[in-house]
């Protein structure tokens, strides 16, 4: 059976009739990432099409993509935001859930990961305004349609059900023309879920806005660690999470869970990228031994990790962070001429495999150098300790801390509120240190992320 695309079917240079569906070559392609995009090798892709030297592939060719034998028409491709489904993705774009997937050669829904490119017909615009109807546990789509006041066959039929009892609990249906936007999977009440960055990437911090009603209740988890969100702005609600610098990249499950302003619960779980960071090698280091022994580490280890854990509800911190350094924040930021190590960068001590990190940003510094404050917050440690030496660790809100070491002197204690400028401490030698220097450390969800991220970016 030949299944026919939107739109007329358009030659290319190989053959008057394409046997399938045709992609047109867009400015930057290369046969490479057409190839990645469909899901086809770069062979299969130039041997469907006679080609000779993909170096020669201009903007404007029609491409046939192999494997798709009985589909006619032109393909384009289009990013799968947080939020959808193979279903809601199918009701969105009116194909039949089957086709898109062979068009994906989707064999499982985990493949429809945040951010993955999806083939689609040319003409198969979404549905840019829609209402979506939200199927509670132990609510029937008769009932369903009769309190939203719409013909329950309509309901049927735009969601490509076979029949009223297909309708699943905790399905969003789509229903054209309304006034709502995606996400299509999750309830009505949601009207956008945002990640920033996408994909996530090794090392850096992340966040997330969800734009609701007041009165939502939300959480979440992604690798394993808890997501808390707080009220922003009237009807958003935002969480900050930090991938950790050693996280294996790949494809992870990011979920939401909660209850809609009617206390009708919901969750939802979509898998979400994470990209390496190309951190380099340092030196490797000589230190003394008793500040890599695990039996010393450790401990110390946990007791400072357990410091960034609790996500405090206020958020003491607005805009860019400070340098917490009097050397001159923009000549530092265009030159990188203040660091004499960076965050990310893989280490070896006292010859052992580069099995470490570097947890900061070491900023240069003679010692008696101040140390001020980069942002508001709390202090919740200012103590010393064998391997960070004198130390303090300031609570900014919302699970972002910043961590200081080395120092020679600490000049804040437990509770004080701190503002962005106060001197808290002095550079020092203290701690596992081959000179004096400040190790300065941002966390965000339980994680270490880049501190030079936070000077240059405001969050969220």
């Amino acid at each position: 059976m030949l299944v026919t695309l939107w739109g007329t079917h358009p030659a290319v240079a190989q053959q008057d009739q394409p046997n399938g569906p045709v992609y047109i070559v867009q400015a930057g392609d290369t046969l490479g990432n057409i190839a990645a995009r469909f899901g086809v090798t770069t062979d299969e892709l130039a041997a469907a099409n006679g080609i000779t030297n993909p170096n020669l592939l201009s903007e404007g060719t029609q491409l046939v993509i192999p494997g798709l034998e009985g589909v006619q028409g032109v393909l384009t491709t289009v990013s799968v935001p947080f939020g959808e489904s193979l279903d809601s993705l199918s009701r969105h774009y009116k194909i039949e859930p089957a086709l898109l997937a062979r068009l994906n050669h989707i064999t499982s829904p985990s493949e429809l990961y945040a951010g993955a490119s999806l083939v689609i017909p040319q003409q198969a615009e979404g549905t840019t305004k829609f209402s979506r109807l939200w199927l509670a546990p132990g609510e029937s789509l008769l009932e369903l349609a009769v309190e939203n006041r719409v013909n329950p066959w309509s309901v049927i039929q735009d969601n490509s059900l076979p029949a009223s009892w297909e309708a699943l609990p905790g399905e969003a249906l789509l229903l054209p023309g309304g006034d709502g936007e995606g996400p299509g999977a999750l309830p009505g009440a949601i009207q956008a879920v945002e990640l920033n960055p996408l994909p996530m990437r090794q090392g850096k911090a992340g966040e997330v806005k969800v734009t609701a009603p007041e009165g939502l209740t939300l959480e979440g988890s992604f690798m394993g660690r808890p997501l808390h969100f707080f009220p922003d702005q009237a009807g958003s609600y935002v969480t900050m999470l930090g991938i950790h610098a050693l996280a294996d990249p790949g494809y992870y499950p990011f979920s939401i869970e909660g209850s809609l302003p009617d206390g009708t619960p919901f969750a939802f779980s979509q898998k979400v990228g994470v990209r390496p960071e190309d951190y380099p090698f340092d030196q490797p280091l000589t230190v003394d031994p008793a500040t890599i022994d695990p039996a010393i580490t450790a401990p110390e280890d946990a007791e400072w990790s357990a410091l960034a854990i609790p996500a405090t509800p206020e958020r003491l911190w607005d805009g860019l962070f400070r340098l917490p350094s009097p050397l001159p924040q923009d000549y530092c930021l265009e030159t990188n001429e203040c660091w004499t190590s960076r965050f990310g960068n893989r280490r070896s001590y006292n010859g052992s495999a580069y099995t470490f990190f570097h947890t900061g940003l070491d900023i240069a510094g003679g010692t008696g150098t101040q140390i001020f404050a980069p942002a508001r917050g709390r202090v919740v440690f200012a103590g010393p300790l064998t391997v960070r030496g004198n130390a303090t660790m300031i609570d900014h809100g919302w699970g972002v801390y910043t961590g200081y070491m080395h120092q020679s002197e600490i000049l804040v204690k437990v509770g004080d509120l701190v503002e962005p400028g106060d001197v808290i401490g002095l550079v020092g030698g203290t701690g596992r240190v081959e000179g004096p220097h400040l190790h300065w450390e941002v966390w965000v969800g339980g994680v270490q992320v880049d501190p030079l991220d936070w000077l240059e970016q405001t969050f969220p």
